[in-house]
């Protein structure tokens, strides 16, 4: 096994609510400086700026998994990450069609960039990325592993758009076997109060909206070998 240092919640400035020094050349060579092995870029609900951090991470000997953080129709935030940049791309394409097309009012909310693989600004999202889809937390996980990716909640520990704070419990009939904990020092009280945890591989990221709040490595994740497929692999499996 090979023990990856990651963070694999971060946000581009395809996020409205991303600070536009994440491009994707700036969020992997932050990675790179950092001695990160392996990130993930999970913009809300969007994949688009997926292309380029894979372009920059190639560049900088960085793994870079493609990945969303969709919102449910219930407002619960959820990572998905895939194997493969196409089956992103294709997943982006109906979470698309499942987003409700609100335009995105960029001196309310911010400016959604879309970056080209010399990461350089080629478009801006029109429609607001940060609301809710009409994808709903008990279908997603089957959705999801359609694509061959793999989903887990993000941070649940927050009292805001997570699985716990927005349904109030964690379904009994859930598939996930990974879970986010952004402060991993409520992770024996969160365990206590909802014991489905107790069989869930934990990790924590930053869900980094700055360059400057990217993990430093500490965390690892044990995969098979270093590669999205690996990463998502490792994931899918219980602790």
């Amino acid at each position: 096994m090979i023990n990856l240092s990651y963070d694999l919640h971060l946000h581009s400035c395809l996020s409205p609510c991303g600070d536009n020094d994440m491009t994707p050349a700036n969020i992997v060579g932050m990675a790179a400086l950092l001695g990160l092995d392996a990130i993930a870029v999970t913009d809300h609900n969007s994949c688009k700026n997926c292309p380029a951090v894979l372009a920059a991470a190639k560049e900088y000997g960085v793994l870079a998994v493609p990945g969303m953080e969709i919102n449910t129709s219930e407002e619960v935030h959820a990572v998905c990450l895939f194997p493969r940049l196409e089956a992103a791309m294709d997943f982006d394409r109906l979470v698309e069609e499942k987003l409700m097309a609100f335009p995105n009012k960029e001196e309310i909310f911010g400016q959604q960039l879309i970056y080209d693989l010399d990461d350089h600004i080629c478009g801006k999202f029109p429609n607001l990325l940060i609301n809710a889809t009409e994808i709903s937390f008990d279908r997603l996980w089957e959705l999801v592993r359609t694509f061959d990716g793999v989903m887990f909640p993000a941070h649940v520990d927050k009292t805001a758009n997570s699985l716990i704070a927005n349904l109030g419990f964690i379904p009994p009939d859930s598939q996930f076997v990974t879970a986010e904990v952004k402060d991993l020092k409520k992770l024996h009280g969160l365990k206590k109060d909802h014991p489905y945890l107790e069989e869930c591989r934990i990790i924590s990221n930053s869900d980094a909206h700055y360059l400057e709040h990217i993990h430093e490595p500490g965390l690892t994740l044990p995969v098979e070998e270093k590669t999205a497929e690996g990463v998502v692999k490792a994931l899918l499996q219980k602790w």
